[in-house]
């Protein structure tokens, strides 16, 4: 299926990247040399040195040597194997900072959306749905993952929701691999036409069609929900269909900027990733709009900036929320502010959500969401 072109602003960001992360990017190539040097796997020939590259080279020619360094170690695996877990969580948070430019310079470490079952591509084809392994139930269960995380790191702690919510209440769940970096507008575009062959090609009629977000998952998730009936004459069908949408830890009203020590929760499983937070003023489009809470693209301002869009939530559907604070019950207002770290209470339960449907949970952290006991008591209890 074709992908939708990438919006203007996606392709102004991604065009060059800003002066101000030249150093950055250099210094950048420098620390993750040394981890990638370590690998079996080594750059080709013509490979450049990253000690040749320093901040007097402009900053796409940073990017480049970055990712030339990368692009050996992160080589997809052999179709027989299965993909490596801090494989994936590198090139995951690789395009969750850079991945409007790996998507805009066609590179192949650039991630194409697509549905996987423990790391592999999931076919949109009735026969090949038929034969998942575990099979499939009529209660269709998609999973959306943050961020610079992918689909691999619903699996925390010795915990996945959605296989608990597979072996409890009987849902097939599948899961949304896709490029964080792009906005979210232009991943909600993609995504739409995808769950609609996602939906038609199911092997038996679809009961219950739930969608689970953490953090950006739930933005991309409400934007393909929007985008659908805009789609072909007459819409697509899923939209309408979806019966319960459950964000967890979505930035509904924006969060802080995620770059810097701020992203680093969402960088620390990645080989690589911990220097990745060290680019500095470098923003994808998609971190920008995790930072506004964008689910459509803003208006552009007069000097340029993109302002917060607000459409509210999917009519039809019953939608639920999440939020995590990381101090106490009964703590202060402050560590109510800073919520669970990444996005504040009150932007994880914003836009209406009707009470009963929202939950807070304490001492709980931006990616504990995906491992809490409690989070999934709430699951449960909302999709039983």
């Amino acid at each position: 299926m074709t992908q939708p072109l990438l919006q203007a602003a996606d392709l102004r960001g991604a065009a060059h990247l800003t002066a101000d992360t030249v150093a950055g990017l250099a210094s950048l190539v420098e620390a993750i040399h040394t981890r990638v040097s370590s690998l079996p796997q080594q750059p080709g020939p013509g490979a450049t040195a990253p000690h040749e590259h320093g901040a007097t080279r402009n900053a796409d020619d940073s990017a480049e040597a970055l990712l030339g360094w990368l692009a050996p170690a992160l080589a997809g695996p052999d179709a027989r194997q299965a993909p490596s877990p801090e494989r994936e969580a590198t090139l995951a948070a690789l395009n969750g900072v850079l991945g409007d430019h790996l998507a805009t310079t066609d590179h192949p470490l650039a991630i194409a959306m697509q549905f996987r079952h423990a790391g592999r591509p999931l076919p949109l084809e009735r026969h090949a749905l038929r034969s998942r392994p575990g099979g499939t139930t009529p209660k269709l269960l998609v999973l959306l993952h943050d961020l610079c995380l992918n689909d691999l790191q619903w699996q925390r702690a010795g915990h996945d929701h959605g296989e608990a919510l597979a072996r409890e209440l009987g849902y097939t769940p599948v899961y949304l691999h896709y490029n964080s970096g792009l906005s979210v507008s232009t991943n909600g575009r993609i995504l739409a036409p995808l769950m609609e062959g996602l939906y038609s090609a199911w092997p038996q009629p679809v009961e219950r069609l739930v969608m689970v977000g953490h953090g950006m998952g739930g933005l991309v998730a409400r934007s393909a929900i929007h985008h659908g009936p805009l789609m072909q004459r007459g819409g697509l069908r899923w939209p309408g269909r979806v019966d319960d949408l459950v964000c967890l830890g979505t930035p509904h009203l924006g969060a802080p900027d995620p770059t810097g020590h701020g992203v680093d929760p969402l960088l620390g499983g990645a080989l690589y990733a911990a220097p990745l937070a060290r680019l500095g003023q470098m923003r994808s489009a998609g971190i920008n709009d995790f930072r506004l809470g964008n689910v459509l693209k803003g208006p552009a301002s007069d000097d340029g900036t993109t302002e917060a869009d607000r459409i509210g939530l999917p009519g039809g559907a019953r939608c639920f929320a999440v939020a995590a604070c990381v101090g106490p019950a009964g703590g202060s207002a402050k560590a109510s502010l800073q919520g669970d770290g990444l996005v504040p209470v009150t932007s994880a339960l914003g836009l209406g959500f009707e009470p009963e449907h929202q939950a807070l949970v304490h001492d709980t952290g931006h990616l504990d969401l995906l491992s809490s006991a409690e989070v999934y008591a709430w699951l449960r209890q909302w999709l039983g």
